[in-house]
């Protein structure tokens, strides 16, 4: 985890695996750099799904773009009606009002960094997290 808050005039260098983590069933997020580190203009994270693992669900956001980039494995992304498997250095933009999803259909761990423009995707996390671990309960 990252000891102190930052701004958007730090240099930020965070090495692999730090940042703000959030564990959501078989899926942990890993924020580098949100609303606070960049004006809210962008936010980016890694999302790191298990083998076999779920991701958050098909969803769409009205005033925001989304990119992945597939850094590890090969992650499964709705875009539409399709999917698209994402293997590392595959780039995708999901332009705003577009459904979308993930998830990991391999033996595999796999891996994404993702680009939400603009930014503040991070508030959202404490509620996904609950959500999840609602899930996980009742399962």
């Amino acid at each position: 985890m990252m000891e102190h808050q930052h701004n958007s005039t730090d240099i930020l260098i965070l090495k692999p695996e730090e940042g703000r983590v959030y564990t959501c069933g078989g899926m942990t997020a890993v924020f580098k750099a949100d609303e606070n580190e960049t004006s809210n203009k962008y936010s980016i994270s890694e999302w790191w799904l298990q083998p076999n693992a779920v991701g958050p669900g098909a969803h769409l956001h009205e005033n925001n773009d989304e990119i992945f980039y597939g850094i590890e494995g090969t992650t499964s992304i709705l875009v539409g009606e399709r999917w698209i498997d994402v293997k590392r250095g595959t780039f995708i933009r999901i332009p705003a009002n577009t459904i979308h999803d993930f998830a990991n259909n391999t033996n595999e761990r796999c891996g994404v960094l993702n680009f939400f423009i603009p930014g503040g995707f991070e508030r959202n996390m404490p509620a996904i997290v609950k959500w999840f671990e609602g899930q996980m309960e009742n399962h």
